[in-house]
Order: C-alpha cells, then structure tokens, then sequence
C-alpha cells in the first residue's frame, strides 16, 4: 500500500501542493475533482518533476451536482461532470474516481427510496460504461449521515456497486465509518476485492493519531483482505472559536476557492488554515501511517 492525500479542503495553487506532498514523502495526490480547473499537461510535468504519481480524484457534490436529483437533466449534467472527472484521471495515469453519489449537505429527499435508488444505478451505469472505456475504476463513497441521507454505509454501497455492474467498486473512509459502521473492521472484510479507495483520518477528523481509532488493526485488516492501492488522507483541522483555540483557522471565505468552496469548507466546518498548522498535520499523518504499514508488514 502507498500513501497519497487529498487537496479539495485547500484551495491553493497546484504546485503548491505537489511540492508539500513530494516534501512530506508521499507517494501521491487524489486530486480535487474540478477538471475545469487545472492543465493536465502542467500537473502531469509537476507530478513528474516530484516523484510523485496521480492516484485518483474525488467528486466535490456540490450545487447542481447530484446523481439521484428528480429533475432528470440535473442527472444528466452530474453525469457528464462525473465523466469528466474520470477522463481527467484518465490522462493523469491515475486509477480511481471516488464518486459520492448525491449533493454533500443535501437532506431531504426527493423521491421515493426505489426512485432515488433508480435513478442512482442509471445513472452510474453510464458513468461505469464510461470507467471502463478510460481505464479507471469508480469508487462509490459512504458519508455520515449528517452529510447525506443517501449512502451511509459500506453494505449500502457494496449494494449499489453490484446492481452498477462491472467493476464498480467501494470507498470506505475512516471517520464516517466510525459514526456509522457497527464495526469498523469487520465494514473492511465485507468490502473485500470491492475495495478500491480508503481514506483516512482519526475519528475526530483529525490527522491520523490525533483521535482514538487502532490503526495497526485498520492496516491489518486492510492487507487481510488484500488491498494494494493508497491510503489517502483526508484530515481537516476544525474550527475552534473558544477561548482555549491554539489552532488560529480564519473563516472560509479566506480559503479562497469561490462561493461554492466557501460554502463546502463551512460545511466541513473548516476554514484558511495556517501554511505552518496544515503541514504538521500532514506531517503526522503520512508519519502515523507509515508506522503502521511498517508494523503491519512486519507481521505479516
């Protein structure tokens, strides 16, 4: 397994980016789903130039972007944004797209379960037909419950990956596995060869070793079951405004990224957080981790 990390909750240039992860040393990046937003031949040179390889990318859900919407042409255009996720990938040399379904923060539904759940499958089985004539492979995420009423669960999306088809697979996420999972391990053995992107942080949404989850026994469990792709890590530091905060975050409209991010970091209750703050956080993780890949292997 390798380690990457995700860059949707920090809005900065790419390069930027890539030169802390290279730093850090991690093995690569899944990139925030906005293929509008960057040249594939720059980011492909920086990848490159780093040592560092593209692992995937996340759908950023938000606004319009939902694939179980009653209105059918907000589906169609969720799709063709999905599918440009996947090409953009694609000519990143990157493996998997993980794809959350419906919009982040959404909580009323809009129709019917078997509606919902219809309209879901078809339009991922066109998102998956489009997978496999690129060469990526769809990750479908769970989110807590307070994000999504949708899919919340692994057994969930282990149930819409079957009725999708091919080889569309599962993304399990620590922190909202720890919410919703009855047991978080066992959630990795049902995934199984379904499996096809982990994300990482500690239960508090923390880096990696900041909370109160076993990551030798996550680490185990996920070389039990034979996963080989990358952990990828997806703190985010939380806002304190108390009098005892140490960790300075600004608002989320000093993140930069536009309204539409502003709004998703507020969500995530997050904001700007300082350049010297975010890198001992991704320091830790990819420190945390490495430990317990490094005990795991020796184990095994």
């Amino acid at each position: 397994m390798k380690v990457s990390m995700h860059n949707w909750m920090r809005p900065e240039p790419i390069e930027r980016t890539i030169e802390r992860l290279a730093r850090l040393g991690y093995d690569g990046i899944e990139i925030s789903g906005e293929p509008d937003q960057y040249d594939v031949g720059r980011v492909r040179g920086l990848l490159e130039e780093h040592g560092l390889v593209c692992w995937g990318a996340v759908t950023l859900m938000m606004g319009a972007r939902d694939l179980c919407h009653e209105d059918r042409y907000m589906r169609i255009g969720s799709v063709e944004y999905v599918k440009d996720c996947l090409t953009f990938v694609s000519q990143l040399g990157g493996q998997i797209v993980t794809v959350v379904p419906s919009t982040v923060g959404k909580i009323t539904p809009m129709g019917s379960p078997a509606d919902e759940w219809r309209w879901c499958v078809e339009s991922l089985r066109e998102c998956q037909a489009h997978a496999e004539s690129v060469g990526v492979r769809i990750a479908l995420e769970p989110l807590n419950r307070f994000e999504t009423y949708f899919l919340n669960r692994g057994e969930q999306a282990l149930a819409l990956a079957e009725e999708v088809g091919g080889n569309c697979g599962v993304a399990l996420d620590t922190f909202h596995m720890n919410i919703e999972e009855a047991d978080l391990i066992d959630a990795i053995h049902q995934a199984g060869d379904r499996l096809a992107d982990f994300h990482v942080a500690d239960n508090n949404r923390m880096p990696p070793g900041h909370g109160a989850l076993d990551w030798d026994a996550i680490v185990r469990a996920l070389h039990t079951i034979g996963y080989q792709g990358h952990m990828t890590a997806e703190f985010v530091p939380s806002l304190d405004r108390s009098s005892i905060s140490e960790r300075e975050i600004g608002d989320a409209s000093e993140a930069g990224g536009g309204v539409a991010m502003e709004k998703f970091l507020r969500d995530h209750s997050t904001g700007a957080v300082p350049e010297a703050y975010y890198d001992r956080c991704a320091q830790a993780s990819i420190d945390h981790l490495r430990a317990a890949l490094a005990g795991s292997t020796s184990t095994v």
